[in-house]
């Protein structure tokens, strides 16, 4: 079975993620797909809007660590780079319905969405300093512009994991649902902005992210960059290694 189901209708693309046994880690043949799914439905007339999903028990627990130890290179036509480009420039309104655990990844890809709905039981982390990395997908910039550096720098420092309530009151969620009806409610509200007039829809939203798509830009490339020096260097190796060996990381070295 597919790790990515897609699904289409009434103007709606659904991108299920659906790689249970790893928690909906994705690997390189999971973000090529979320890119060319992302391209696709940029170019396609009869996709208005797409909505991002997983199960009701997890969304994403992130960058699958034993695909980074075995392909470290980051470079710009690599999967992770294309996902991230189509993300942060997809033209059309992008909803996220978000239950269990969002890590890394499966957070700061929601900073790129229109509208994210997370389920009661969903629990964020940004864990990139606990793993010997950075932060990716522009949340350096974009995580202190919407919460202010203070609460930025606790979470992507401390890398604590917060829960909906903490998202919703910092605006990183715009609504909190049972678990059980999230991808339900997520659809109703897709179909809701698949009935209006897609030009309005999209020229909407480039007006909304006019003035920091620049920036969003180059601090994609200045961190991914960084991202991917570090992803060689010891700490990265140790990080990636003691998570698959399920034991406590030792940084007295690095």
């Amino acid at each position: 079975m597919s790790e990515l189901l897609r699904h289409t209708e009434d103007g709606v693309l659904t991108l299920t993620l659906n790689r249970l046994d790893k928690k909906n880690a994705l690997n390189a043949a999971l973000y090529a797909a979320l890119a060319d799914a992302l391209d696709e439905a940029a170019a396609a007339a009869d996709t208005r809007v797409v909505l991002i999903q997983g199960h009701e028990q997890v969304f994403c627990a992130g960058n699958d660590l034993s695909d980074f130890l075995q392909s470290p290179e980051i470079g710009s036509d690599t999967p992770v780079l294309r996902f991230l480009h189509a993300l942060a420039t997809f033209p059309k309104p992008l909803i996220a319905a978000v239950a269990g655990p969002a890590v890394g990844v499966g957070t700061t890809m929601l900073l790129h969405c229109d509208l994210v709905y997370a389920g009661d039981n969903a629990v964020f982390s940004l864990p990139f300093v606990n793993l010997g990395l950075c932060p990716e997908a522009a949340s350096s910039l974009l995580l202190p512009r919407l919460w202010g550096h203070p609460r930025a720098a606790e979470a992507l420092l401390l890398a604590e994991p917060f829960g909906a309530e903490q998202a919703f009151e910092r605006g990183l969620v715009n609504r909190i649902v049972p678990p059980n009806e999230l991808n339900a409610f997520a659809a109703v509200m897709a179909r809701k902005l698949a009935a209006k007039p897609l030009a309005s829809l999209v020229e909407t939203k480039s007006l909304l992210k006019a003035a920091d798509a620049p920036a969003v830009q180059q601090r994609l490339a200045e961190e991914i960059a960084v991202f991917g020096r570090m992803l060689k260097e010891p700490a990265a190796k140790e990080a990636f290694t003691a998570f698959l060996e399920k034991r406590k990381p030792d940084f007295s070295r690095c």
